[in-house]
């Protein structure tokens, strides 16, 4: 009996302790004392002005992207937790439900949305073709028998497709920007296809570098949008507090921070 006893006692014990600690790691306590749940966000921090990490400073993941993110999860009583991994992943870490949405300057294609939903485009943007100074390329005329870096799994991948439907290039492919831009600079590759807002950011530190952009286009081929599982809830969510703040204002002050101006 007395060891009945002890054993509820002791029972009662460990869960007034787990309800005073919490047993989800998919729960935060937020203002007020009230729980907030934990979104999973991958990303590809290697692209500037979107998500990247400012060694110089923290080893934090910062960007418009992560501030837009964070913008749309606190609206909606959400705290968002960052996975940073290559670019090609992404799409299979949603698929794998690693992470419940992603964010990283992603174009949403037709192809991905075989995988994957999409909300509403947030920021379009335009291929660039960027080179060293002294190349001479100029114009697409120019990148005949050039070889070409583009991220892989990127829509710059898809674009290099179609511009060698017409000229004889070479397609080099990388994981991560940095990558692309390190191989001009060593002379290895002759060009990229780099986001030109991305492409811009890298010029400020690489004087020696220039581009010039892609004319046309449709919203879709340069568009980023977020995406998300099959079916989410979310999607539907984001894209209600996502028309809000840009109907406010608020993305445009974000725009403003991280590009320097509204596109």
């Amino acid at each position: 009996m007395k060891k009945t006893v002890a054993i509820g006692i002791i029972g009662m014990l460990m869960m007034a302790v787990l309800a005073a600690c919490g047993t989800s790691p998919e729960n935060t306590s937020g203002s007020g004392g009230e729980e907030k749940k934990i979104l999973k966000m991958g990303t590809s921090a290697d692209y500037p002005p979107f998500e990247y990490v400012d060694t110089a400073k923290s080893d934090e993941i910062i960007g418009f992207d992560v501030d837009l993110a964070n913008l749309i999860a606190n609206e909606l009583g959400y705290k968002i937790e960052i996975k940073d991994m290559d670019f090609n992943g992404l799409i299979g870490a949603i698929q794998a439900d690693s992470v419940d949405f992603v964010m990283a300057g992603m174009t949403p294609t037709p192809e991905r949305k075989k995988s994957v939903d999409f909300s509403d485009v947030y920021y379009t943007a335009q291929h660039m073709i960027v080179s060293a100074k002294d190349s001479n390329i100029k114009s697409i005329e120019d990148l005949a028998g050039k070889t070409v870096g583009v991220q892989l799994s990127s829509v710059q991948e898809e674009e290099a497709g179609k511009i060698a439907e017409t000229v004889d290039i070479k397609i080099e492919k990388r994981t991560r920007i940095p990558e692309l831009v390190q191989e001009i600079k060593a002379g290895r590759i002759d060009a990229a296809i780099i986001e030109d807002t991305v492409a811009k950011g890298y010029f400020d530190n690489n004087p020696d570098l220039e581009g010039f952009t892609l004319e046309g286009g449709s919203e879709e081929e340069a568009g980023s949008a977020i995406a998300f599982p099959k079916g989410s809830k979310l999607t539907a969510d984001f894209n209600k507090v996502l028309k809000e703040k840009m109907e406010n204002g608020e993305v445009d002050k974000l725009i403003v921070k991280w590009f320097g101006g509204e596109k």
